[in-house]
This record gives structure tokens, sequence and C-alpha cells, in this order.
């Protein structure tokens, strides 16, 4: 299993930190979590095409996690070749009323040669061509979910939330942690600092914690750092 970042930033513009965004590769197959703004040239860049995705989990409807989801699937028509290969699309409550919210504007995403299987998780696990995927409800949106990856490792993603005991359960020895601490130290409804972030770490205990959705007020953080943290950046690759 592996990870590659695409993004670690926010809703905030930047150059150095682009939307969260991130892709798992186990078992041959590609997962892309999150597609917010510019996430289709980020895979190009970190040598993916749209056709080698084949999953995609949306751990919430907010713009900076969902933005290019249109760009995504307009590709997969109209890029040099149309997809054929099946796609499947996970994400919280209420995922297919956003999709076809968004097919009305957008009718040219709607498949032309490719299958798409549009699944709401909500609270569960289904296992997915070997790998086992699991989804909790966190505290952000109404919609919002965690998700952890186990193959013969594990690797959870928080999405956007406040302190979650539900997260505290799903990330339970996670090899890996992914895990939104928007602000070191100062505090904003729905989202973690290292505070609230290190209440669940200490229950959950997983090998190590990546650090993302990174507002920049980190850039100006001038604590350190301890394991298991580790401050994610854009293009970073770590091996699960």
């Amino acid at each position: 299993m592996k990870l590659h970042i695409l993004g670690t930033g926010t809703a905030i513009p930047r150059i150095e930190r682009g939307s969260s965004s991130y892709v798992v590769r186990a078992k041959g197959l590609n997962i892309l979590i999150d597609v917010g703004p510019s996430v289709v040239r980020r895979l190009l860049e970190r040598g993916f095409d749209v056709d080698d995705i084949d999953l995609i989990v949306i751990t919430h409807f907010h713009v900076d996690h969902t933005a290019d989801l249109s760009t995504f699937f307009f590709a997969c028509n109209y890029g040099k070749v149309a997809r054929e290969k099946p796609l499947t699309l996970i994400g919280g409550k209420g995922i297919a009323r956003f999709y076809q919210a968004l097919r009305k504007v957008y009718p040219w995403i709607e498949p032309k040669a490719y299958g798409l299987t549009v699944k709401s998780l909500v609270h569960g696990s289904f296992v997915y061509k070997g790998i086992t995927i699991t989804t909790v409800p966190v505290k952000h949106n109404p919609e919002s979910i965690a998700v952890r990856f186990d193959d013969r490792r594990s690797l959870t993603f928080s999405g956007d939330t406040d302190f979650s005991r539900n997260l505290i359960r799903l990330a339970d020895r996670s090899d890996l942690l992914v895990a939104e601490c928007a602000f070191p130290e100062r505090k904003v409804k729905g989202h973690l600092n290292l505070e609230s972030l290190d209440r669940i770490v200490k229950k959950a205990m997983p090998n190590r914690v990546l650090l993302t959705h990174l507002y920049p007020d980190w850039d100006t953080y001038t604590g350190v750092l301890h394991a298991p943290y580790l401050l994610a950046e854009d293009g970073m690759e770590i091996n699960i």
C-alpha cells in the first residue's frame, strides 16, 4: 500500500499547498480521495491519468473537496480516448443526489462508454477487489465521513472533522492516520487542532499520524512535532 499526496491545503488558494487530495495504491488499484480544485492536473503531475483511477471517495461536499469532480468525469468522456474501465464513486449521505445534481448542471459528464457505480457508505464496510473499506460519520458536515482501508496494512483518513469518537474507533491501531489538523493551536468549530487531535491519537494509537488540511497558521508555527506526528507536504509519497 502506497500513499501519494496530491494536496495538503484548504479552501484558501495557495501555490505551496493544493486542495487536500490523495491517491492510495493497493492491490494494483488506484483510489482517489477527494477531488478539489486542480486535482485532475495534480494527478497528471504525479504520473496518473483519470483512466488510472478505479475508485473515488468523497469525504464531504465542500467545494475544496469536490470542485474538480466534474472535470474528472468530463475528461473520462472526452480525453484522448473515451474511458471504458468501470469506475466507483463512494460518499456519505446524499452522494447519489449530489452526483445527479452535478449531472444536471453538466449533462456531458454522464458516462458514455464506461459503467459508473455510485455508492453511499455512511457507517459500514464493504470489500472492493480485496480491500476492505470502512466509513464512519464525523463532525463537520451532515454527509461527512472518515474512511479506512485495510489490506495487509491499514490506512485511515479523517476527512474534515472536529473531535470524533467515531474516528477514534475507526483509526484504532492504523498503520497510518492521515488527519486534518487545520490549525496548530487555534480551535475552530468543525476542525481539529493539535490539542484535539492528540486526544484522538492517544486513544486510537496509530503507528504514524500525517497532519494535513493545513491553514496558513502553520507557516508561523514554532513548536516541535514529535512522533508519531509528521507534517504533510504536497508531492510526498509514503509507503504504508
